[in-house]
């Protein structure tokens, strides 16, 4: 009897002690500190009118990564398919670009788009409206390209500038991503699709991406999330993203743990959300498999 009883007592008391210790503390303690900030949110004047002042600058950043993470997206997939060529007329550059903007820091980067190659564009595109204007169109057609030739520098704003740079800055790194998934499939694969008659664009389109895909999604969402981070280098640019309007507001108001506080608490939502969907895709891809 006694025996049986002991026994009880430990089937009861077992799961109790392991659900204690496979509970997500790590959320648990995030989640109250974030209860406690919102709290501070709502009863502190300095936290509310913080957090209303930076809600503009979460706009901003989410437009920058949602337009640059696309485009880098777009150029890691072509610089990856090149970088698996034979052709060395497509891989050299290709891995020019990919060994050079991955060894140079992203906010030199940007630094290099926005001062530098920004510039010569514009006077590149100056040169060829004169010229045009000039050689090409006249009578009516004259008025219409005029303004080509007082193209400005201030016409693209430092908004667009950081968009390019970091599209530019992590389309090397897409491409990384894009010629590992590709090259991970079993070549077995595309010898049977050219075998039934596909040319090699349609077996790459139809037959070896959707399986990178799924292999890739994991890499390609923590790109996104960092993108989200990487976004906050466009400070460097006065972009009223996030973390510049982190910085007015601190140095305005002097109120540097308000300030930095609500800026981490920001961040951290939109990245555990990002994470939160990735998780979703990831489930959904195996699913599908």
């Amino acid at each position: 009897m006694q025996t049986s009883m002991e026994q009880s007592r430990k089937a009861v008391s077992a799961p109790y002690s392991g659900s204690l210790s496979q509970l997500p503390w790590w959320a648990i303690v995030l989640a109250a500190a974030g209860v406690l900030l919102i709290y501070f949110i709502f009863s502190d004047d300095n936290y509310r009118h913080t957090f209303q002042f930076m809600l503009i600058g979460v706009v901003t950043t989410l437009r920058i990564t949602l337009i640059a993470f696309p485009i880098a997206t777009t150029i890691g997939l072509f610089v990856g398919l090149a970088r698996m060529s034979k052709n060395p007329m497509v891989f050299t550059p290709a891995t020019i670009y990919v060994e050079v903007v991955r060894g140079i820091p992203l906010v030199v980067l940007i630094l290099i788009i926005a001062f530098g190659l920004v510039p010569i564009f514009v006077d590149l595109v100056n040169r060829f409206g004169t010229w045009g204007v000039e050689r090409v169109v006249s009578g009516f057609f004259n008025d219409m390209f005029l303004g080509m030739q007082n193209y400005s520098i201030r016409t693209i704003p430092m908004e667009l500038r950081a968009i390019i740079a970091l599209s530019l800055g992590y389309g090397a790194f897409e491409a990384e991503v894009f010629r590992a998934g590709i090259q991970s499939i079993g070549k077995g694969q595309m010898e049977a699709a050219r075998s039934l008659g596909m040319s090699y664009l349609m077996a790459l389109r139809l037959i070896i991406l959707p399986q990178a895909i799924r292999r890739i999604l994991p890499p390609l969402g923590n790109d996104f999330i960092a993108l989200l981070k990487d976004s906050s280098l466009a400070t460097v640019l006065a972009v009223n993203e996030l973390t510049q309007l982190t910085r007015i507001r601190r140095s305005s108001t002097f109120r540097v743990m308000e300030a930095f506080n609500v800026a981490a608490f920001l961040y951290l939502s939109m990245t555990l959300l990002l994470s939160g969907v990735v998780r979703f895709l990831e489930r959904r891809m195996k699913i599908a498999e």
